[in-house]
């Protein structure tokens, strides 16, 4: 045997070559070969130069080629052989090279690593008790009404402003500097408290005032703030409250709830039940999965390809990247961001390469798998749960082969977590 494999750890694996013996013949002829088609020489067409010329022009090049070639094909004959799972591309290293004589070089490659988990029948895990209350659901009636409701004025004239009414308010703000920029002023300005649309503390500060009366707020902008010249800075802001008002809610009849897409109002308890039912429990599925992983994975030791958790990095950085886009991050905030939390993104794409190689490594030991019953079954779970019809769900997943791979990759986990939980103990709180 050329070769030899020594582990270097449970996921990385250094393929020594040796060849003491070396002919290259066949290589070379193969690179004059491809270099000849591609080749302009003045004399001749395209393609047609005498393969003597190419490999006295090119010889030193055509030779690196072919050992480059020799290098590969070697490499993943002796991965084939040895069933080896490759992860990523391998690094060769320590060449050695005598000119048409003898070459050694070594291969160190990433595999998927062997994950041996420790008997974990015994163990005991808490669930959830799913409820959902009269409140819950009175709260999302609420919701609906508000885009019908009218603003009416308080007229109590002792009456405190409140969470949830709606302040209107002249405001100025006055900077540490004493200064009062423009974009920091506001009359007769409609304000909901609690709803988060002002400076953290702004609106708490506003909470108790009377109509007619004055206040100076104090706030500090956050340190992310889109506005990089108020990032943390001190602000007071002089208030005077105008007006209060509040949401008069319309009653509920049948009418508006088929407004809302609804048969009748009864219809909108009965579907709103069973959605925040599935939404809690799905929730709460979740969390017992997650807890699950986290106690296997803590118990079981085991190395990870640094290639996986790369991509993973990656991935999760993509993920984070449009959240902040969105939240108005430019390229230095979001830099900030990322050199602050680098740690905690490798910790969690760790975790979640471990947790793909645990579910995959019981999904093989429970001998999960897949058909076009569960793809079929998931589809109509998922309309239920967005209101779309069934074909354009499945629409959606059958046009995009990678789209329905992932699909069947969660099922695939989902129902493994069905193989796991049949051999814990799960209790309710």
């Amino acid at each position: 045997m050329s070769y030899s494999v020594e582990s270097v750890n449970g996921c990385t694996k250094k393929i020594a070559f040796n060849f003491e013996a070396l002919d290259l013949t066949t290589e070379i002829k193969a690179a004059v070969l491809k270099k000849q088609k591609s080749t302009n020489m003045k004399g001749f067409r395209k393609g047609k130069a005498p393969l003597q010329m190419i490999e006295k022009i090119y010889g030193p090049q055509l030779e690196s080629d072919a050992l480059n070639d020799f290098v590969q094909n070697k490499f993943f004959e002796a991965v084939t052989k040895e069933d080896l799972r490759v992860v990523g591309y391998p690094s060769f290293e320590n060449m050695k090279y005598e000119s048409g004589t003898s070459v050694s070089f070594d291969a160190m490659v990433e595999v998927f690593p062997t994950v041996e988990l420790k008997d974990f029948s015994g163990l005991t895990f808490s669930k959830e008790k799913i409820e959902v209350a009269d409140e819950e659901i009175e709260t999302l009636k609420n919701n609906y009404l508000s885009s019908k409701a009218e603003l009416l004025e308080v007229k109590d004239a002792e009456a405190k402003l409140e969470k949830g009414q709606t302040a209107v308010i002249n405001f100025q703000g006055i900077t540490e500097g004493g200064e009062k920029p423009e974009n920091m002023k506001g009359e007769e300005f409609l304000l909901e408290i609690g709803s988060g649309q002002f400076i953290p503390g702004f609106e708490e500060g506003a909470i108790g005032m009377k109509a007619g009366e004055d206040r100076s707020i104090d706030v500090t902008f956050p340190e992310n703030y889109q506005a990089a010249e108020l990032q943390n800075a001190k602000v007071v802001f002089e208030v005077k409250l105008l007006e209060i008002k509040e949401k008069k809610l319309p009653e509920f009849t049948d009418e508006l709830a088929k407004e809302f897409g609804f048969d009748s109002s009864d219809d909108f308890y009965t579907k709103n039940r069973e959605s925040m039912t599935q939404q809690k429990n799905r929730a709460s599925q979740e969390k017992l999965h997650q807890e699950i992983l986290e106690k296997i994975i803590g118990d079981n030791e085991f190395d990870v390809p640094n290639t996986l958790v790369t991509q993973q990095k990656t991935y999760l950085k993509e993920d984070v990247t449009k959240t902040l886009q969105q939240q108005g991050f430019n390229e230095d905030m979001m830099t900030e961001y990322f050199e602050k939390w680098s740690d905690d993104l490798d910790v969690k794409a760790t975790f979640q390469v471990k947790s793909g190689l645990v579910l995959d490594n019981l999904a093989k030991k429970y001998n999960v798998e897949t058909s076009d019953s569960d793809f079929d079954a998931k589809l109509a779970e998922m309309s239920a749960g967005s209101g779309m019809e069934v074909a354009q769900v499945k629409q959606y997943y059958s046009s995009d082969e990678k789209l329905k791979k992932n699909l069947m990759y969660a099922i695939r986990e989902e129902k493994t977590f069905e193989k796991i939980i049949e051999d814990v103990t799960v209790t309710e709180k």
